[in-house]
């Protein structure tokens, strides 16, 4: 494999790297979604989801979202799908890793690597693991820090393209707009890739293990610096693309949209509900082409391991429970999780759950672009 690179890319009037793109050896172009699929229908909502009146700090966060790219985020994606399902213990996942870190590097962060040792149920020997995160400093509260997360490991055989390079892709985007040397952030903002979370979230519960007691400590004292700012909310994002109804249809269905959980069964259940009504309140106002609703069940992702310490809900396509879990999505751990599967209308929905996220951030964070 190698890496192609752009240099640079102009994306609302602000100059920022461009992604490069992992393609094979043997370079194939990108894919605009399935070639029988006609050009996406933009379902142009914002008339609907868009008409409250927006405040000078809600057209500050409108701008700091309008950076996001929608083919930027397909690339990411793409390149993300050539390491095949980037399945844990395998030299795609460790290749995969490196990738994510070398472009989070590109834009400019600082990445660390949580180290860990996870147990296969065939050998019983365990083995050592490794997962990416990059930070963004807060400038007058570093010690505070809103987690956003998503699983880079996938399976199945196939290119783990939804389950979760779409995920994935999504985290990586918003790190992109972010790096810009123009966006200031009051808060600190973690951009975590976990590992394992298809053999029991092993990956975000060694994350939780390792550091929730350094939080908010300053290393060295007097620094200013944090090396694990207190947790005030973590955001997840598992399966982003395919709400194709159940029974499953060829297309999206018409009632497709971004779905936000939280766990009603949780130590932090009142103030995961708020982080997720702030991210439902984000989507009327950011997301151009879905809705997002909210619900109480999350379940199987890797928000878990944080659900009873701090605010914690994840994004996705459907309810884990009633429909991802109850045969919504064919291409679940299957070998046609794959990019040619999908359309530009399912690549829509992952970015405008992108919208979401990065809308809701920006007022919680206090997110500001300096002229």
């Amino acid at each position: 494999m190698s890496f192609l690179r752009a240099t640079v890319a102009t994306i609302a009037g602000c100059t920022l790297l461009a992604v490069p793109l992992l393609v094979e050896a043997q370079q194939r172009p990108v894919q605009e979604g399935r070639a029988s699929d006609p050009p996406v229908l933009r379902r142009s909502l914002r008339g609907v989801l868009g008409g409250v009146p927006m405040t000078a700090t809600d057209s500050m966060s409108q701008e700091v979202v309008s950076r996001l790219d929608f083919e930027s985020y397909k690339s990411i994606l793409y390149g993300l799908t050539a390491f095949g399902d980037r399945e844990q213990g395998t030299p795609r996942n460790e290749a995969a890793n490196d990738w994510i870190e070398d472009q989070l590097r590109t834009w400019g962060y600082e990445t660390e690597r949580v180290k860990y040792m996870y147990t296969p149920r065939i050998s019983a020997v365990p083995e050592p693991r490794e997962e990416v995160f990059a930070t963004k400093i807060g400038a007058s509260r570093p010690d505070e820090m809103y987690i956003i997360g998503a699983h880079m490991d996938g399976r199945g055989g196939g290119e783990a393209a939804n389950d979760d390079g779409s995920g994935t892709a999504l985290v990586m985007e918003i790190a992109r707009v972010l790096a810009a040397s123009d966006v200031l952030s009051q808060r600190s903002i973690r951009f975590a890739l976990w590992n394992n979370e298809e053999t029991g979230l092993n990956g975000a519960r060694a994350y939780v293990e390792q550091r929730v007691d350094m939080q908010g400590i300053e290393e060295p004292r007097g620094s200013g610096k944090y090396p694990e700012p207190r947790w005030i909310g973590m955001i997840q994002h598992d399966m982003m693309m395919w709400d194709h109804g159940n029974p499953v249809t060829h297309n999206q269905a018409l009632d497709a949209d971004v779905d936000v959980e939280f766990q009603l069964n949780s130590a932090m259940a009142q103030e995961s509900a708020q982080l997720g009504l702030a991210l439902i309140n984000a989507n009327r106002m950011h997301a151009t082409d879905y809705p997002a609703v909210l619900s109480n069940a999350m379940s199987n992702t890797d928000s878990t391991p944080f659900m009873d310490l701090v605010a914690a809900v994840s994004l996705r396509e459907n309810r884990r429970l009633y429909e991802t879990g109850n045969r919504a999505n064919p291409h679940w751990h299957q070998p046609t999780d794959l990019f040619e599967t999908f359309s530009d209308a399912d690549f829509m929905l992952g970015f405008n759950a992108a919208q979401t996220t990065l809308g809701a951030i920006a007022r919680l964070a206090e997110i500001t672009i300096v002229r």
